[in-house]
This record gives C-alpha cells, structure tokens and sequence, in this order.
C-alpha cells in the first residue's frame, strides 16, 4: 500500500518550511552509494544470510522505495546520473573509461554556490584531471579513487594487464596519498566521520560512494567470522557489506552526537545490480555471491536486476519512520530534489524530477515514464508495462553477453504481475508494444548522438 499523505508528515512541517530552507534551516545532505550491490542483499529488503543492522535502522527512520531505478546498469554512468541530476548520455558519460566533463554541473557545484562544504569519499570513477577529478566538479575536498576499482588494501588498479602497467590509486584532493595495508572500506568511513564533525557547524554534503561490494571480493577476517556458516563466496560478499553497515553505523552516531541527525537529508542506493563477473568470482568461474533476488538479468542488463537498486531516503525531522512507497524514482531525482530541499538554484539543464513531494507528502511520482539506453539495449517503463528492446542478460551462460533474438528481441512484461519477467506479453498487448516503442525511439532521438 502507498502511504498517505499523513504517514509522510510531521505536524510541524508546511509550506513556509521550503522557505526557511533556503536560509537557517537548510538540512545536510548525505548521498551514500553501495558499488555493485545486489537488488535484494539487505536486511530490510529481506535478505535472511547477511546482517545490515545499521543500514535497516536508517532505512526504518525514512522512506523506503520499492521502485527505485539506477540510470544505468554500469558503474560510471550510474554515477554521472547520480551527481548530474542528468541521463549519463546527457552527461557524456554512456560508457565506463568516459569522463564528466567540467562544464556539467553537479550536486557538489551547486551547493558549494549555496555555501555548502561539499566533499567526496571512495569511488570517483569520472574522470582523473585537474578539471574532471572531485575538484573541478565543486568538491572542497576529496578522498578515494579516480578509477573504477582498486585492490582494498594495496589500493592499486590492476584490471588492465597486460594492456595497462598496475599502479597506485589513492588520493587526498589532488596529492597522492599512501594509506598501505588499511583496509578502504574503513577508511572511507574514517574520512566521512572526520568531515562531518568537522563541519557540524556548517550546512554540508558528503558523497560516500563506498566500493563494496565491487571485487577484488576481500575482506578481513573480522567480518568473515561473522558469517562462518556461509559458502566461501557469499561468505566475503556479507563481510564486505556488514563493514560499510558499520561505517554507517558510525555515521549515524556522529550526526547524533553532533546533533546533526534529525536535519540531514540522506539519500541511499546501489548504483547497479549485483554482477556475475568472472573476476568476482573463484577459480575463473562465473561469480555467485551477489543476489538479484526475483529480478531477470545482472549488472550491464536493462531488466530489472540490472538497474532496480534498493532505495532509501532518510530525514528524521519530516518522513514518518518505516514508511514504503510504490511510487517510481530514478538516481537522476537526488539532484533537482536536493536543489528544492536546499534553497540551492537549479541547474539550467537536469533531466531528473523533483520528487520532494512524493518523499515528504505522499505525492504521486512525476515521472510518466522511465527510460534507459545501455551498449545497444533500449528499455522504458511506464507504469507496469516494461518495455526491453536488444535486451542482454548478462547471466551465468557462455552467451549471457549476447542479446536475446528472435520475438525475445522485443520483451514486453508487466511487473505488477509479473516482477521477475518471465512472461513476454509482446504478441498479447501488440498495439502497447507499438505506442511504448515509438514513444521510446521518440526519447533515443532527443539524445546526443554519439552515445553508442
């Protein structure tokens, strides 16, 4: 059931609220992301093997989404999506190895025009120049990687070989910083702690893009033990996550020591599903830890395990605790709603909604329709009616990577009855199929042209 209007406010909250956010009462804001993260690997979402105590504490304290959608089924332009308010085609970012140009404004840049201290810490992913790096995009200040992932403990890149001589990743700002033999994953949470009682003083924003549950799958043993029962694999995947559960937990207990945690704004995701990767895996074979849950396909698919993340926003002083909604978002929304909940000015060109109302007032989405563009794959959503064109999977097959042909090309499914598409409906709803393709084509069309 979709919450009503009164399970989202608090008496205290109204109109004249957006008004004083422009000034004294501005909240924090957090936007905290998980890498490669399964759809359904959380406690609150029903996972029963791994322990997120932490994580379902500020998920119960907030808004959780049912329907919450990543722009994107890869790393880099999930993220662009995220800091851009933008489609990663829109942003110049369709692909992994592109970088986010300078010119394109970010949650960071237009709060740190709003006097927002803004700082970024883990993952980066786009872009490593002076221009492209945390800095040229409106970040104070900086900890983690430029890359899309480094060795946890080394916190060296080594995917390129033979093609790309191994080397060194970790950077404070803008000098390369040596932090040999601690785990990342804990160090992220050092620095976000570090930042935000630094700044209680301050209205703030921190981007913790935590790289777990991303491979290299390493953990330390203080975290495995917790899970002994557990196959080898899944057993590293619930340690990787149960430390960024606790690096939360300590994020929580700074804001309330610092009296910080019933005004800040914390948006929470995965920025794709969960992969079956062979580098994630043991002994060369298909990886198997992470869990989609009833979702069709893996990270790089336009079905729904690809890019239906877990969802959460969390604001204690105006969300009713453990509410749930239907309601359909996209990581595109953090910025224009950050904008409005801010005061902050809204970039000229954001293709997300602002969905403050849907979080605080129960209000209906404000998107009529979904859509995605993805390494030949096209998909839309519109209410129930999902629409996958070219669509891949990217399953545990040798030719997982390999579009499905045939009238499988075309996948039509209606996830209210059907969530894990199973059934495609394209020869039972023709004259559907036909208004969803046009209208997506339609949508292609607006795009640069160079995205593919």
């Amino acid at each position: 059931m979709i919450p009503t209007r009164r399970g989202f406010l608090t008496t205290s909250l109204s109109a004249p609220f957006l008004a004083r956010a422009a000034t004294a009462d501005r909240p924090n804001i957090l936007v905290i992301v998980l890498d490669d993260l399964g759809c359904h690997d959380l406690g609150y979402l029903g996972a029963a093997d791994l322990k997120t105590p932490n994580i379902d504490a500020f998920a119960e304290q907030g808004l959780k989404f049912r329907n919450w959608y990543s722009n994107a089924p890869v790393c880099a332009p999930a993220r662009s999506a995220i800091l851009s308010g933008r489609y990663p085609a829109s942003a110049g970012v369709s692909t992994n190895g592109a970088a986010l140009s300078h010119d394109v404004p970010t949650i960071a840049s237009v709060l740190k025009d709003a006097s927002y201290q803004t700082a970024c810490m883990g993952k980066w992913h786009l872009g490593d120049t002076a221009t492209t790096a945390p800095l040229g995009h409106g970040f104070d200040y900086f900890y983690g990687f430029h890359t899309g992932c480094v060795d946890y403990y080394s916190h060296r890149y080594y995917w390129g070989e033979p093609r790309l001589a191994n080397y060194h990743d970790l950077w404070r700002n803008r000098t390369e910083l040596f932090d040999d033999g601690r785990y990342l994953t804990e160090r992220i949470t050092e620095e976000a702690v570090d930042f935000i009682g630094r700044n209680r003083a301050n209205p703030f924003f921190a981007y913790i893009a935590y790289n777990a549950p991303h491979y290299p799958m390493h953990a330390p043993e203080k975290y495995k033990s917790r899970f002994s029962n557990l196959a080898p694999e899944r057993q590293t995947y619930a340690a990787m996550i149960a430390a960024v559960d606790d690096g939360i937990g300590q994020i929580q207990r700074m804001l309330e020591m610092a009296g910080l945690l019933n005004n800040t704004l914390l948006f929470f995701l995965g920025d794709n599903g969960a992969t079956v990767e062979k580098r994630a895996g043991l002994n060369g074979n298909f990886a198997t830890a992470g869990s989609n849950g009833i979702f069709k396909g893996f990270k790089f698919s336009l079905f729904d395990g690809g890019m239906h993340v877990p969802g959460f926003v969390s604001w204690p002083a105006h969300i009713r605790r453990g509410s749930w909604t239907n309601q359909l978002a996209m990581s595109m929304d953090i910025l224009p709603t950050i904008c409005r909940a801010t005061g902050a000015a809204l970039p000229p060109r954001v293709d997300g909604s602002d969905i403050l109302d849907t979080i605080l007032k129960g209000a209906p989405s404000p998107h009529k329709a979904l859509y995605w563009s993805q390494n030949g794959q096209l998909a839309t959503r519109r209410g129930p009616w999902k629409l996958v064109v070219n669509g891949r999977l990217y399953d545990r097959r040798p030719d997982g990577n390999k579009p499905l042909e045939g009238e499988d090309a075309i996948w039509l499914s209606n996830l209210d009855d059907d969530p894990g598409e199973t059934r495609n409906l394209r020869r039972t709803h023709a004259n559907l199929v036909d208004e969803l393709l046009t209208d997506l084509y339609r949508w292609r069309d607006t795009l640069p042209k160079s995205i593919e």
